[in-house]
């Protein structure tokens, strides 16, 4: 009751005291328009050097994908996302990322991502790469980045931009050009569409869960989960002693998978699309072939042809357009898609070759890929 009486005595010296609001005119507020402008600007560049650095982990990895071809493949998978999600668990550990066990319907989201984004995703690549070159399957991925151009802001609670779609064509069109067409057949196209599938299931799937679970935790359950359904496939079709007949470069491979392209990428990747958003983020995979073709120079190979050559520069003319500052809606954590990019596909850029390609029918080549 005095509660009630105490505004309404003052209740009419409210009014005049209203149009004295001398916070309207307070020049502060315009002096702090410049400066709240400029702290946006590290995040996005933190953002681009995180996208940017994941995308050379997997690009850089064009020198393991010819070494684990004729091992056993599906066992050396289990064996590289069992140590991957260890390194997580470390990492998160030590960072200070909570995780947490999941819980009803979360088990469906998270075994689908794993079951779609990271196994029929890699079992697409070794069976697309008997009907059509890797260039061909990398195409398919190499189309994500005007798909999350569209769904990607939709999700985040914005609408998609007109620049930010034409960004991911064109930087699409610049990877096609850095990895080439290749051939194919029906059969071929048919799996190259279930890697393109695969690919934006990975992302959508995970959506229901990052609000309790985050990339890490996302990360971690999806990584344990692929291991299981590698290791399940590798004792049906390669048998229990798979593991012992890899020898030391296979080692040396699954090793690296583990901890640069699926560990190490992954929350790079994760971190740069939590400050960028999914459509700008998106952009930053076409860094991939070009960090491949790069590489394969590096290695000894010879200078890229120059429809390469044109590849990268139409790739870099797609990230200048797409990642120029102006309206873009930072996402919330929670809400922040998770997005992988074929952590571990590989073509070989310089010289166009079906790097993956099968030795025999029944030994089919290792294509790389998440899974």
């Amino acid at each position: 009751m005095p509660a009630i009486r105490t505004p309404a005595a003052p209740a009419p010296t409210a009014r005049p005291a209203a149009p004295a609001p001398t916070a309207r005119p307070v020049a502060p507020a315009r002096t702090a328009g410049p400066a709240a402008a400029s702290p946006p600007a590290r995040p996005a560049m933190a953002g681009v050097a995180a996208g940017t650095g994941a995308m050379i982990c997997v690009g850089g990895s064009v020198a393991v994908s010819g070494v684990l071809s004729r091992a056993p493949v599906f066992t050396a998978e289990a064996l590289r996302y069992a140590m991957a999600c260890l390194i997580l668990l470390v990492l998160a550990r030590l960072v200070g990322r909570r995780l947490v066990m999941p819980r009803g319907t979360e088990w469906l989201w998270l075994a689908g991502v794993a079951a779609t984004g990271l196994v029929l995703f890699n079992v697409a690549l070794v069976a697309g790469s008997r009907h059509a070159e890797p260039a061909v399957l990398g195409v398919a991925v190499a189309c994500v980045p005007s798909i999350l151009a569209v769904i990607g802001p939709l999700l985040e609670g914005s609408r998609p931009r007109a620049a930010g779609i034409a960004a991911a064509l064109v930087v699409t069109c610049g990877a096609a050009l850095v990895q080439g067409v290749g051939r194919t057949d029906g059969i071929g196209v048919a799996w190259a569409a279930v890697v393109f599938g695969c690919e934006a299931a990975f992302t959508l799937l995970a959506i229901p869960v990052l609000g309790r679970h985050g990339p890490w935790g996302v990360s971690v359950h999806t990584t344990w989960i692929a291991a299981v359904i590698f290791a399940v496939i590798g004792l049906a079709h390669e048998g229990p002693g798979a593991a012992a007949r890899l020898g030391t470069g296979d080692w040396l491979a699954v090793i690296y998978l583990a901890v640069a392209v699926t560990a190490v990428a992954f929350v790079l990747w994760y971190s740069s699309v939590g400050r960028l958003g999914a459509s700008r983020a998106g952009l930053l995979t076409g860094v991939a072939p070009v960090a491949a073709a790069i590489a394969g120079v590096l290695l000894g190979g010879p200078a890229p042809r120059p429809l390469v050559w044109a590849g990268i520069a139409v790739v870099a003319a797609g990230l200048t357009l797409g990642l120029q500052p102006g309206r873009q809606t930072r996402p919330s954590p929670d809400r922040s898609p998770l997005i992988v990019v074929d952590p571990g596909f590989v073509v070989d850029p310089v010289h166009h070759d079906p790097l993956d390609q099968p030795q025999s029918p029944d030994q089919p080549r290792k294509c790389g890929g998440r899974g």
